[in-house]
């Protein structure tokens, strides 16, 4: 038995050293995200935009989105809107064409988001006519600034950049409550802390830029996993090519609002992220010394990402065998006032506690208002503990369709304001 317990004890010391390392790095970024972020200049409207919005059964909302592009403060002959329908069995495609947009459609079949970007990018650099292309989804509502916000990073030398991404029903539900603080965290936590020390931020599903030019260097749109955002930022980051962070260009973004609805995308999201992992970490790796010290701090920045599932996983593993070796230490008489039990619940209790003050931390630095997104930060612990099931699902039965979430949320941007 004792050797038993050393082995363990030495797995569990591998373990907790490798989270222990996750952990302090993340923390390394925690002090840039309350620095202030210095906007971009302003530039005259130059970069030609193609606006593309993939639609899939979009009748209800896409309306309101057009409305809300076709409002941009920016010159009308400098960006185009562009919807393509795809797999529709309802009046999308005569919806959005009512409202002003064009219509783009794909010459093949398409069962994904990327799989449309790839076919409507191909079409745009034969026709040469924008520099860059912004995407959207359909139950977005766009602040009349973004073009702009967006025209003066790409003026500044931006390739690919990634805007505010806030929420237009951050009351509806628990669900709808967590997503908008996981957003703002993954705001203000992540791209807005890593464009201070000069790493990349993420590109996170719509409201983002791609120049053309780039697209064109890398062969187009061309995405293979469940998650073509979190591929289109690695791709980037293997050509050295930082995704830029502007908040000033805003996005107000549908949120799910049931569990069944959000363990359903969020396995999409851990799919790919496995599917990024699996293709992309041997070049991560083997191009961090051939690429200058920007090149190694980004890829590596990317691999940890990656990494996330697995290592959030080892976390729960650590926890488990720490556990073990407790209990196997101990005679026989295991109730509920043991150290075991005592130090679960101190970990839940703590955790909860952190979890809900960093919800409100971050809606003060955003300046939400906390107290009405009470249902909010009471359920975020609830909302980031149930990924650790989904990532433990997902690494063995993956994803394997795109299942649209339907949006209802009729919200003008005017009302958002």
């Amino acid at each position: 038995m004792l050797h038993y317990i050393a082995f363990l004890e030495k797995l569990l010391w591998i373990s907790s050293s490798i989270f222990f390392i996750y952990m302090v790095y993340y923390i390394f970024f925690v002090p840039f995200a309350f620095r202030k972020q210095s906007p971009y200049n302003i530039h005259a409207p130059k970069c030609r935009f193609a606006v593309l919005v993939a639609a899939r059964n979009e009748q209800a909302v896409i309306a309101n989105l057009i409305e809300s592009l076709l409002a941009q403060n920016y010159p009308k002959e400098l960006y185009d809107i562009y919807v393509i329908p795809n797999n529709c069995t309802d009046n999308t495609e005569q919806v959005a064409k009512s409202a002003g947009a064009k219509i783009l459609h794909c010459q093949r079949p398409v069962s994904t988001k990327g799989e449309v970007l790839d076919q409507i990018v191909n079409q745009l650099l034969a026709q040469n006519k924008h520099d860059a292309i912004c995407v959207f989804d359909a139950d977005n509502v766009v602040d009349a600034g973004f073009l702009s916000a967006m025209n003066n990073a790409w003026c500044e030398g931006a390739k690919a950049a990634q805007g505010f991404r806030d929420s237009k029903n951050p009351k509806d539900t628990y669900i709808s409550s967590s997503y908008s603080i996981y957003y703002w965290m993954v705001n203000r936590f992540y791209s807005h802390a890593r464009s201070h020390v000069g790493l990349s931020a993420i590109i996170n599903g719509s409201g983002f830029m791609a120049d053309l030019s780039l697209l064109k260097s890398m062969g187009g749109w061309k995405t293979k996993t469940m998650t073509e955002d979190i591929e289109f930022t690695t791709k980037c980051i293997l050509s050295n090519i930082p995704v830029s962070w502007v908040p000033e260009a805003l996005t107000y973004d549908e949120q799910p609002l049931t569990f069944a609805q959000s363990w359903r995308q969020r396995s999409r999201w851990s799919t790919g992220i496995y599917q990024c992992l699996h293709y992309y970490s041997i070049p991560l790796i083997t191009g961090m010394f051939k690429s200058g010290f920007k090149g190694l701090r980004m890829r590596l920045d990317q691999l940890v990402f990656l990494l996330a599932p697995i290592l959030q996983l080892v976390w729960v593993l650590t926890m488990l065998l720490g556990h073990i070796v407790r209990t196997l230490s101990m005679h026989y008489h295991i109730y509920v006032g043991t150290p075991i039990l005592s130090s679960i619940v101190l970990s839940v209790v703590v955790s909860f506690i952190l979890s809900c003050v960093t919800s409100i931390i971050v809606m003060l630095l955003e300046k939400k208002q906390v107290g009405s997104m009470k249902i909010g930060i009471l359920s975020y612990w609830f909302f980031i503990a149930s990924w650790l099931p989904i990532n433990a699902v997902c690494l063995f039965f993956r994803t394997k369709e795109w299942k649209s979430i339907s949006h209802t949320r009729n919200v003008s941007v005017s009302e958002m304001k």
